[in-house]
């Protein structure tokens, strides 16, 4: 694992505006942007870093086959999940995260364990599940 505090110079365009289109924290606040976009990640993370289709259904009720099949593409887009068709009778999908999105999972984890630890503040802002 990398050392996670940066060094100040790296950090010293993103502490002051005008902050580019482009940057760095921009791109990723787009990149997870979409709903269902963060908890496929973790899904196919906490599956072992593959599942079929069906059981990330399974696993994030609410999700429905349409949005799943739209953020499954655009992950694929992205190259942080591949479709992987097993040649069987009759032939399985599977979806498997790429080394990319292994590199994407650590901040995400990162997130997930603050929410958790501050579920409280969530609570706070009147923030429910949907």
């Amino acid at each position: 694992m990398t050392d996670p505090t940066p060094s100040p110079d790296l950090l010293a365009g993103y502490r002051q505006a005008p902050f580019a289109e482009d940057c760095a924290p921009r791109r990723l606040l787009k990149l997870f942007s979409g709903k269902w976009v963060t908890m496929i990640l973790h899904a196919l993370h906490m599956s072992g870093g593959s599942a079929r289709p069906g059981a990330l259904q399974r696993n994030l009720p609410g999700l429905s086959k349409k949005m799943m099949t739209q953020t499954l593409r655009d992950l694929q887009t992205a190259g942080l999940v591949e479709r992987v068709v097993i040649q069987t009778m009759p032939p399985n999908v599977e979806y498997r995260l790429t080394a990319l999105g292994q590199r994407f999972i650590e901040p995400l984890e990162m997130l997930y364990c603050w929410g958790v630890r501050h579920a409280d503040l969530l609570q706070q802002l009147g923030q429910q599940p949907d």
